[in-house]
């Protein structure tokens, strides 16, 4: 039975990619700082806070207790926020890149180690749209994530020849607590301007993702979108 971690496992996308795991018959570890609600025999719930090193790397050392390999990791865990550039204040920009960038960082080191030792993996960063299209009014946000596309562009190349692969998948607005806050007319704008005026649900953002994993040979550190946005 392959087994994952996935962050940001306890509500939104990353619940959604958890069950449909479980669903394909999947062992998979959670990580995130609130209790899921997700009862399963082959669901084990961690608390983690993955801007905190010890905190992921205690985590990691349960999931691969007794020899036990992982197969696949998703780097889902996230924070969002819109705020002039000019206005943004300096924690939330600070809380953005720990989130965003370092918790990734954090975990591909402790599960990194792992797959390679193993001589395979897969490692999925969760990115989005905004950097491509270098969106107003979310210079923080998209500055996190663009540290994060480039940490999976040479995560690839390092990782490659030891077996792991590491790739992105990108996402315009999918229906989070990330994006409630946000105008909805601004929101059908984004959809448009992606060639998705339907926008994207949560099924099909997981469905997506579960598409990557079972790509055959993808190339390692390209960034892939579910939208109208050239792959890099």
């Amino acid at each position: 039975m392959p087994t994952a971690i996935i962050t940001g496992s306890s509500e939104g996308l990353g619940k959604a990619v958890v069950l449909k795991l479980l669903t394909a018959g999947w062992h998979v570890h959670g990580f995130s700082r609130q209790p899921s609600e997700i009862a399963h025999p082959h669901f084990v719930d961690h608390r983690v806070d993955v801007t905190q090193v010890s905190s992921v790397q205690n985590a990691v050392a349960v999931a691969t207790a007794n020899n036990q390999g992982i197969d696949l990791l998703i780097n889902n865990a996230g924070a969002a926020s819109m705020n002039a550039l000019l206005l943004t204040p300096s924690k939330v920009a600070e809380n953005l890149m720990q989130v965003n960038y370092l918790g990734a960082f954090h975990c591909i080191q402790a599960v990194g180690k792992q797959m390679v030792r193993q001589r395979r993996g897969l490692i999925i960063n969760i990115t989005t749209v905004a950097v491509p299209l270098a969106l107003e009014g979310e210079a923080a946000y998209v500055a996190s994530k663009a540290a994060l596309d480039a940490l999976t562009q040479v995560a690839g190349k390092e990782l490659s020849s030891q077996g792991v692969t590491v790739v992105g998948l990108g996402f315009g607005p999918v229906p989070t607590k990330l994006t409630q806050a946000v105008d909805g007319n601004k929101l059908q704008h984004l959809n448009e301007r992606i060639g998705r005026p339907n926008g994207t649900s949560l099924q099909e953002a997981a469905d997506f993702i579960l598409e990557a994993i079972q790509q055959a040979n993808p190339v390692p550190g390209s960034i892939r979108y579910l939208a109208q946005i050239q792959s890099r």
